[in-house]
C-alpha cells in the first residue's frame, strides 16, 4: 500500500456524494446523449438557448413544441422520476461487485467472466461489445464458470474502438475505494480497462481512477490531475489533452476551443472527452451545477462526461444541490442480470466495505 495520509473523516459522505454525483450527471447528459451525438454541440446549445436553459444549471427542460425527436423526455426537468438504467452506472456497480468478489486480486479474466455473467450484451457498445463478441466466439465453453479461456485475454482489446471512451467510464469506483492510494487505483483500473482497450483508451481510465483516489483521500482536484499526469506517458495524447484543458480553465468558451482542437476525433473518443472533463472540473471546483452543466452543454458524450465530472466533483466532500437528487430520491436504476433498481445507501455501505477490505491488506 502507498497510502500517505489517514482516511478523511468525511470519507463516507464523499462516497455517498460520488454515487449521487455520478447518477445526477449521467441523467442530465442522458437526456441529450443521442441528440448531441447525431446533431452536434451547436444544435444542442441551440435547443438549450431556445428553452432559456443556458447556462445549464438544472435538468434539461422539455418543450413539446421545440424538443427534438431524439431528446429523452424521461430524463428532462419535471419528467425525471427515477434514475434510468445506463451503461455508465452499470459499470460502476459491476466494478463494485467484482471488487467485492475478488478484491485486490482482481484479474482481467475475472472482469471478462463478470461481463458474461452479469452484463447484457445489448447494454454494451463499441469496444465493449467488440470485446464481448470475441469472448463469445473464441472463449471455451466453461470459461464463465471458472474454466480456461483458451486464448490470450488481451486479444479482446484488438478492436476498432480500443481508444474510445468505454474504459474511461468504467474507471470511477477503482479510485473511490483507494483513497490516498493512486497506485492501487491505477493497477485495478488497468486490469479492467485492458479487456477492451489499449493505449489512450487505458490512459483515460487511469486518469479518472487516479484523480478519484487522490480526491477521495482528501486531496484537491488539481492535485489529482497532477498525479494523473505522473501516471501516464508524457508522450500520450491524453497527457497533452490534460495540459491543453488546464490552459483553458480560465475561459468560459474553453469547451468550444477544446471541441475545435479535437474535431477530427469521434464524439466518443477518449481524448476529446477527457479534455472536457478536466476543463469543467478545474473551472468549477466549487460549483457542482456549473461543472456538470457546462460539460454536458458542450456535447460530445454527454452522459459519460456528466457522470464522470459529477462523481469526481462530489468526492471533494462538498454538498450537491438538492434539485439534482430529489427527482430520483436514492433509487438507482441498472440493467444488470437480476438487478433493476438499487438503493443508494446500500451501495454506499458496500463501497465502504470494499475500501476497508483493501486497506486491511
Amino acid at each position: 500500500m502507498t497510502k500517505t495520509k489517514p482516511l478523511p473523516n468525511d470519507y463516507a459522505a464523499r462516497i455517498r456524494g460520488a454515487w449521487q454525483g455520478r447518477v445526477a450527471g449521467c441523467m442530465l447528459g442522458k437526456a441529450v446523449e443521442r441528440f448531441s451525438m447525431r446533431a452536434g454541440a451547436e444544435a444542442l446549445q441551440g435547443y438549450l438557448s431556445s428553452v432559456q436553459a443556458l447556462p445549464l444549471r438544472d435538468y434539461i427542460p422539455y418543450d413539446p413544441y421545440q424538443a427534438p425527436e431524439l431528446l429523452l423526455k424521461a430524463c428532462c426537468k419535471g419528467q425525471l422520476q427515477a434514475s434510468l438504467p445506463d451503461d455508465d452506472v452499470n459499470y460502476s456497480v459491476l466494478a463494485l461487485m467484482m471488487l467485492e468478489a475478488k478484491g485486490a486480486s482482481l484479474t482481467t479474466e475475472d472482469v471478462a467472466r463478470a461481463w458474461l455473467l452479469h452484463l447484457p450484451l445489448g447494454s454494451t457498445y463499441t469496444a465493449e461489445r467488440a470485446a464481448y463478441r470475441t469472448l463469445l466466439s473464441r472463449g471455451r465453453e466453461w470459461f464463465p464458470e471458472g474454466g480456461a479461456l483458451g486464448f490470450d485475454i488481451l486479444e479482446c482489446a484488438q478492436n476498432d474502438y480500443n481508444d474510445w471512451i468505454g474504459a474511461q467510464i468504467r474507471a470511477d469506483v477503482y479510485g473511490w475505494v483507494a483513497p490516498g492510494d493512486p497506485a492501487l487505483a491505477q493497477r485495478l483500473v488497468t486490469v479492467d480497462a485492458q479487456l477492451s482497450h489499449v493505449g489512450e483508451g487505458v490512459y483515460g481510465a487511469v486518469v479518472v481512477a487516479v484523480i478519484g483516489a487522490v480526491v477521495a483521500g482528501g486531496g484537491a482536484l488539481l492535485a489529482g490531475v497532477e498525479a494523473a499526469l505522473e501516471a501516464i506517458p508524457a508522450r500520450s495524447d491524453c497527457y497533452k489533452a490534460i495540459q491543453f484543458a488546464q490552459s483553458q480553465t480560465a475561459l468560459a468558451d474553453g469547451g468550444a476551443v477544446i471541441r475545435e482542437r479535437y474535431q477530427h476525433l469521434n464524439v466518443v473518443h477518449t481524448v476529446n472527452n477527457l479534455a472536457l472533463v478536466i476543463w469543467a472540473l478545474l473551472r468549477h471546483p466549487d460549483d457542482f451545477s456549473a461543472a456538470i452543466g457546462d460539460v454536458v452543454a458542450e456535447g460530445l458524450d454527454t452522459d459519460c462526461n456528466g457522470a464522470t465530472v459529477g462523481a469526481l466533483w462530489a468526492l471533494q466532500g462538498k454538498p450537491i444541490p438538492s434539485h439534482w437528487l430529489a427527482p430520483w430520491d436514492g433509487a438507482i436504476g441498472v440493467s444488470l442480470a437480476g438487478q433493476a433498481a438499487l438503493n443508494l445507501e446500500d451501495l454506499v455501505t458496500r463501497t465502504l466495505a470494499v475500501e476497508a477490505s483493501l486497506s486491511a491488506l
